[in-house]
């Protein structure tokens, strides 16, 4: 009885140290609800070690008994709620009311049962069986698949399958005839270990999950330009290298830089609030007309960038000037009506195995020709035929 005390002692110590974490993860991530139910679903669960320890030495056994049985069911159950909360695929809650229910009162009518039967270990395990293999069809129905994902869904099947085993270790082991003998049988010292295993390996892929969903939102954010809803330089940038790695295109790609024309005296005359709504309307207006699968980037201030892979000068020039043609019409609120807003464009297209940075100065020199022209222009500057690496690291734009 000592060791499976033991186990269980661990079990819930274990189970403790998730609901904390789980906790934490909740007050510091956008995922603040599932993991809430995820931490609630280890309190409750853990509550069984405390049943099963006391149960040996209780003249009320069934009640403990029930009790193990329902706290164990109940903190899967909420399980179930918050990975369906966090991957988007709800559980209705009167569903998952009634399964619960309905397992309790299958436990309560076999509990007179002689254990290690199998009538006894089937109707027992196998509700536990069910809501493990529910809760890994929320992963499945999810469509998500990155490799922690795939991680909790497989320890999840393995949950599931684990309990299906329990039915025969039940019987082969001996799980004792009582509730009382459980602790002193050998099945309890299999079932306890392996469960520790269980939970500590489950608990963690789910932390894994949840930590990676913080890591990349942390990224995303620090990528993201909070005004435009584009990306800033350095996510423009990085987002860039691994479409032109692409091996085998004749077109790597074209690159628009444009500048919205006398930007400072927006700001200056009608104020800083207007100017934002300017920035934000033409970012709209770029995303809503540049291809799907472009990359556009506020470069800084009034500068912006847009990549289209696998484009040639001539197609790149037409989108340039359908976006210079579409600002024209935008409405923005607090410009008098007769003040229209413009930009300039500086165009060019990638060569094969050229260095970014030589593309981004040639764009540049493009756009500055097409201020120096009048603004409100379109200027491209052609792509040169033999192609040498610039002597300075990285292209650092305009000041």
């Amino acid at each position: 009885m000592g060791g499976a005390i033991s186990l269980l002692a661990v079990n819930f110590i274990v189970a403790q140290i998730f609901v904390v974490a789980f906790l934490i993860i909740a007050a510091k991530s956008r995922s603040g609800r599932p993991a809430i139910w995820i931490a609630a679903c280890f309190a409750i669960a853990s509550l069984s070690a405390v049943f099963e320890a006391v149960l040996p030495f209780s003249p009320f056994p069934r009640i403990l008994a029930i009790s193990a049985f329902a706290s164990v069911l109940g903190g899967f159950c909420l399980l179930r709620v918050g990975l369906g909360l966090f991957y988007q695929v709800p559980v209705r809650p009167a569903a998952l009311a009634a399964f619960f229910i309905a397992s309790v009162i299958v436990d309560l009518l076999i509990y007179d049962l002689p254990r290690g039967t199998l009538e006894h270990a089937f109707f027992y395990q196998m509700p536990f069986f069910f809501i493990q293999a529910w809760s890994a069809s929320a992963i499945v129905r999810s469509r998500r698949r990155t490799y922690a994902d795939r991680i909790l869904l497989g320890l999840l099947a393995l949950s599931a399958a684990y309990y299906l085993v329990k039915i025969y270790a039940a019987i082969a082991a001996g799980a004792g005839r009582t509730a009382a003998d459980y602790l002193t049988s050998p099945f309890a010292l299999i079932s306890q270990a392996l469960g520790a295993m269980l939970i500590v390996g489950t608990g963690l892929a789910m932390l894994g999950v949840m930590v990676k969903d913080i890591i990349d939102d942390a990224r995303a954010s620090s990528e993201i330009d909070a005004l435009s809803g584009l990306y800033n330089r350095r996510g423009f940038m990085e987002r860039l290298g691994p479409m032109l790695e692409r091996r085998g295109a004749a077109h790597p790609g074209a690159l628009i830089l444009t500048d919205l024309d006398h930007f400072k005296r927006v700001n200056d005359t009608y104020g800083h609030h207007t100017g934002d709504e300017v920035i934000r309307r033409f970012s709209r207006l770029l995303l809503d007309l540049m291809p799907s699968r472009a990359v556009a980037g506020r470069l800084g201030g009034e500068e912006f960038a847009v990549f289209l892979p696998l484009t040639g000068l001539s197609d790149a020039r037409v989108l340039a000037h359908g976006i210079c043609a579409a600002i024209a019409s935008m409405r923005i609120e607090g410009l008098a009506e007769t003040v229209t807003v413009s930009a300039s464009f500086g165009v060019t297209a990638v060569a094969v195995g050229e260095p970014l940075e030589l593309a981004m100065q040639r764009a540049d020199k493009a756009l500055y020709a097409a201020k120096a022209a009048g603004r409100n222009r379109v200027e491209s500057a052609e792509t040169p035929a033999h192609v040498v690496s610039p002597a300075v690291p990285h292209w650092v734009g305009r000041s």
